[in-house]
């Protein structure tokens, strides 16, 4: 297997806690690493693990799993772990994985889970939706579906995931979260190829020609997946489209690193919103 096998990799660091006596790998934390790399694979398909499973009516069970031994990774290592789904069954799914220091593949394996009733555990088809959401995965498809509209038709989608991101959540009170300026404002929802939204935004006009981002709120079990990116950027895009030279945005501490990575710089002190330390950042459009 090369690292140009896989569409997607997970990056792992070697812990002290993870060598033995020999000093490389415990053999067996080689399957933590790939279970590990499972979870980001299902993320970059934009598919909430549990949510998603609960809405398909089964679960994956583990039938087969083996690993080869080609070289040892050591404390500190750098890993980058590769996930493929390389053959889908009647109702299995088969995952190729390999462990890579830099280009040097250590571990190679293999992953076979049947698609089963999670109660009987009695093997049920792949369904259709998954096969489709793995298959253009593979393919180079996008995994999102970004809609831009008004609070009218976006309200019913973004609501719920505002509501729990800030009301219960960042406890926000209710009376703070929602305004009038929904109304007026321009929204984003990321929607995944199931039609579970995911995250969402909203852009207003700060001043003219200066567009003012806010709201944004990613479910917490699609943060880190590219969502709250696809959700700015979509936002970004229209602002660019109505002429808008700049935005601003208010940006709780604990994010401003992720808008530092899509562009914005700080301004000013920071000071407190809704008891939550905020800093303004700037971007040119």
């Amino acid at each position: 297997m090369r690292r140009s096998d896989f569409r997607f990799l997970e990056r792992l660091r070697v812990r002290w806690a993870e060598i033995d006596s020999q000093r490389i790998v415990f053999n067996a934390h080689y399957l933590t690493y790939i279970d590990t790399a499972v979870a980001g694979y299902w993320r970059a398909l934009a598919l909430p693990y549990a949510p998603t499973m609960d809405e398909l009516g089964g679960d994956l069970f583990v039938r087969k799993a083996t690993l080869e031994y080609q070289d040892s990774a050591r404390y500190d290592d750098v890993l980058d772990i590769g996930i493929r789904c390389a053959r889908i069954g009647n109702s299995s799914l088969l995952f190729a994985a390999t462990v890579f220091r830099q280009d040097v593949p250590l571990v190679v394996g293999e992953l076979v889970y049947v698609f089963a009733d999670p109660e009987g555990k009695a093997a049920q088809p792949v369904p259709a939706l998954l096969r489709g959401v793995l298959e253009g995965f593979e393919s180079g498809q996008p995994m999102l579906d970004l809609r831009v509209g008004s609070w009218r038709e976006l309200e019913e989608a973004a609501r719920p995931i505002r509501a729990e991101v800030f009301i219960a959540e960042q406890q926000i009170p209710a009376d703070m979260e929602w305004d009038d300026a929904d109304v007026d404002a321009v929204h984003a929802v990321a929607f995944n190829r199931l039609g579970r939204a995911l995250g969402t935004g909203r852009m207003l006009e700060h001043v003219p020609g200066v567009a003012k981002i806010g709201r944004m709120a990613v479910a917490a079990s699609s943060r880190h997946g590219g969502v709250g990116r696809a959700v700015l950027d979509a936002l970004l895009g229209a602002a660019r489209a109505r002429g808008d030279r700049e935005a601003v945005l208010h940006a709780q501490l604990g994010a401003a690193a992720f808008y530092e990575r899509a562009g914005f710089a700080r301004r000013g002190p920071e000071f407190d919103e809704a008891g939550i330390a905020h800093v303004e950042m700037l971007r040119v459009l």
